[in-house]
């Protein structure tokens, strides 16, 4: 009979000086001014929000591993938020093989991401299926997978937002704070040159806060 795969509990089946004397009131009120702040420079502007994130299945009677492969490019996708070319590879015959673990790798439009795959219990309920338990090395970002959670943030009251330079894709750490920061501009509004949201990568998919 195929194995096929399921997500079970606790398993899966980002110093000037100048001359002079002391400077006068006028000067160091000046000095305290407000300083100019300078616009972030990348535009993003309203993304396609229903994009294709499922690559093609497997057909039901595929080995393990397949089915195995098939489901840790869903999980790249999601992480990704934004279509892009996916390939996955993992070992054969795993499925027998309760407690092992084996790397399995993922790649996103070239980018390469490695998942420790711990092989679990068959399921109680059918020989058909098997428990695994898998856990990324990296996060990925990208530039529309952020547009889209923005813009699915705001929706309604969003009329652009800006960032500093975000990649097409990119891997960073996950669920930890990244380089890249946006400001979102309301309807009708000036961008003020303040960034309000530091991105991280989640295995879920990009979150700003």
């Amino acid at each position: 009979m195929p194995m096929k795969i399921i997500a079970a509990v606790g398993f899966t089946c980002l110093l000037t000086s100048g001359c002079g004397g002391a400077a006068s009131s006028s000067d160091d009120a000046d000095s305290k001014a407000t300083p100019t702040r300078t616009v972030l420079p990348q535009r993003l502007d309203q993304p396609d929000m229903n994009g294709d994130l499922e690559p093609d299945a497997p057909a039901d009677d595929a080995p393990f591993s397949k089915q195995l492969e098939h489901e840790l490019s869903v999980r790249t996708l999601k992480m990704a938020q934004s279509e892009g070319k996916t390939t996955a590879q993992c070992p054969s015959g795993i499925e027998s093989n309760k407690g092992r673990t084996v790397a399995c790798t993922t790649t996103y439009d070239g980018l390469t991401i490695r998942w420790d795959v711990t092989i679990g219990e068959k399921a109680a309920w059918s020989e058909s299926y098997v428990e695994y338990e898998a856990t990324p090395s990296t996060g990925v970002i990208t530039k529309a997978g952020v547009a889209k959670l923005l813009f699915g943030n705001y929706k309604g009251y969003i009329d652009y937002a800006l960032c500093n330079n975000i990649p097409k894709a990119t891997l960073v750490p996950l669920n930890v704070e990244t380089k890249y920061k946006c400001e979102v501009v309301d309807k009708g509004k000036n961008p003020t040159g303040f960034a309000t949201s530091t991105v991280r990568a989640t295995e879920a998919g990009p979150r700003a806060y």
